[in-house]
């Protein structure tokens, strides 16, 4: 999840670079909302790992 968020999060940039506006705006909303999950699957998978130790 996290290789995704960092590929959007590249593509977004060198989108910016290049003039590309929308898909600038749209590859980072998504990086930004990819990395929100992965934090999140992260947090439940320390808190479940911890339970069960």
């Amino acid at each position: 999840m996290l290789y995704w968020t960092l590929i959007f999060l590249v593509v977004a940039i060198v989108a910016g670079v290049l003039g590309f506006g929308g898909i600038a705006s749209a590859a980072s909303g998504i990086a930004k909302v990819l990395f929100v999950i992965f934090l999140v699957l992260f947090l439940v998978s320390l808190i479940a790992g911890r339970g069960f130790a």
